[in-house]
């Protein structure tokens, strides 16, 4: 156990070091290689549990893999009002820390997730849908300079392979914080054409209003959007997609556009502030 606390501190020291050299793309393929040594000390004492990838295949952000995904399956059903019976689809499904929880709670329901990782759809369906067949994983070959830099369409173009008005329920997490202003218009538009009328939607953003700007500026986010991005903002020129944040009001103006009921925002703590919910702003939405 001693061994295995100082290689989680070493490597975490390494990464940090990685993070202030090495361009976006080339640091996540060192962290791969930097969590091979944990992966390894799991298997050998057999501390690898269901459902859960090796670290070194969890593209899906440096936070603990399985207390992330309960964390926010709980805001699945509240604030978000997801039911077991529901036809859900996930946007964004990376290589299932959603869908691990969701297993528990889909009981008579259905999941569709979408990814642009090959290998976290194949992983998923290897281990995800051959133990749960109400589980489903497909990939969207789409352009992603971050997750997918080879993907045959633009995300601009892209249309879900669903029929209309499929769904009860759809999430997105971390998604629109990695995608461009008219990527997210198409995006929240196949969102409105696959839900049911009464459907509900919850997705994540990075929110910018007053209050957030104003942290923004004093240098209390964990995140600095200073470059403006064909209306939406960066904190990296380099790599834009590394994150991108959105006016509020815009964001509430597409909503309405696209025939949504949005409910009070419920504000993350990314850019300092001291009351709220999750790291993310959440937007939990219902299809008129």
């Amino acid at each position: 156990k001693a061994a295995f606390k100082y290689q989680r501190k070493r490597t975490a020291r390494i990464q940090k070091m990685l993070a202030s050299t090495l361009p976006r793309p080339l640091l996540r393929r060192a962290k791969r290689l930097l969590l091979l040594p944990l992966d390894g000390v799991d298997l050998l004492l057999g501390r690898r549990k269901e459902l859960v990838p090796p670290r070194y295949l969890n593209f899906a952000g440096d936070g603990d893999f399985e207390a992330t995904g309960n964390e926010f399956v709980r805001y699945l059903v509240d604030p978000g009002g997801l039911r077991p019976e529901y036809r859900v689809l996930e946007v964004g499904s990376g290589i299932g820390r959603m869908a691990r929880p969701l297993t528990a709670i889909l009981t008579s329901g259905s999941y569709e997730g979408l990814d642009v990782v090959p290998e976290g759809i194949r992983w998923c369906e290897k281990h995800i849908s051959l133990a749960y067949a109400n589980f489903h994983f497909q990939l969207a070959d789409v352009n992603n300079l971050m997750y997918n830099p080879q993907g045959r369409f633009q995300a601009a173009e892209c249309r879900f392979p669903f029929a209309d008005h499929y769904f009860d329920f759809s999430f997105l997490t971390s998604v629109f914080t990695h995608m461009r202003k008219v990527e997210v218009e198409r995006y929240l538009a196949e969102v409105a054409r696959v839900l049911r009328p009464g459907g509900r939607c919850l997705i994540t953003f990075f929110l910018l209003n007053g209050e957030s700007r104003r942290l923004v500026k004093e240098g209390r986010s964990s995140l600095d959007f200073r470059y403006s991005l064909e209306g939406c903002w960066t904190d990296d020129t380099n790599v834009p997609e590394h994150a991108i944040a959105f006016d509020e009001e815009q964001v509430a103006a597409l909503y309405r556009e696209l025939g949504f009921t949005q409910e009070p925002i419920r504000y993350g703590s990314w850019c300092g502030r001291g009351d709220y919910l999750s790291y993310q702003d959440i937007v939990v939405a219902r299809k008129n």
